[in-house]
């Protein structure tokens, strides 16, 4: 007796598309549930190596951004005490030229030289 081994190509390649269907729904499904077009390099090589690039690029500015919020701190900072140091020396001035005034007592001059030794303090503290 002889053995006969049948094919059924009609079921292989059915099975075969239904395969390939398969497949493709869960590459759609995975595309869908992340949101995403490019989940892998399989999906698109040169995709994934320009996206590399704009997200590297991305966070390349998002950094210049953060210095540059530093650098205007800073100087909003420094242009805060050069204000106060020229308001305290131009309260120093004033100071100055009413201590040569004639008219005051020793006692002011003391005053008026105590409020400039303070004055001087407060702009060595700045």
């Amino acid at each position: 007796m002889a053995l006969t081994v049948a094919t059924n190509t009609g079921a292989l390649m059915a099975q075969a598309a239904a395969s390939s269907v398969n497949k493709d729904m869960e590459t759609s499904m995975q595309r869908l549930s992340t949101g995403k077009r490019i989940n892998s390099a399989a999906d698109d090589a040169a995709g994934v190596a320009i996206a590399s690039r704009m997200e590297a690029s991305y966070r390349g500015l998002n950094q210049a951004i953060r210095n540059a919020t530093d650098a205007q701190a800073l100087i909003n900072t420094a242009e805060g005490a050069q204000i106060e140091t020229t308001s305290i020396l131009q309260r120093m001035r004033e100071l100055a030229v009413q201590s040569i005034n004639d008219t005051n007592s020793t006692e002011d001059r003391l005053a008026l030289n105590n409020e400039i030794t303070q004055l001087q303090a407060e702009l060595t503290r700045i």
